[in-house]
């Protein structure tokens, strides 16, 4: 699934991370994790 790419919710923190926190409105039939994980698709530092 393409979430598994960037939604990882067992994922602990750093004390070296950098937080940023999104206000996501999925469209209709989209999962939260989904769009969730396509914001963090644009916003990573490979884009």
């Amino acid at each position: 699934e393409y979430k598994l790419t960037y939604y990882t919710p067992e994922y602990e923190t750093k004390d070296t991370d950098i937080l940023a926190a999104f206000r996501v409105t999925p469209q209709p039939g989209v999962p939260p994790e989904e769009a969730g994980a396509a914001v963090a698709a644009e916003s990573s530092t490979g884009t």
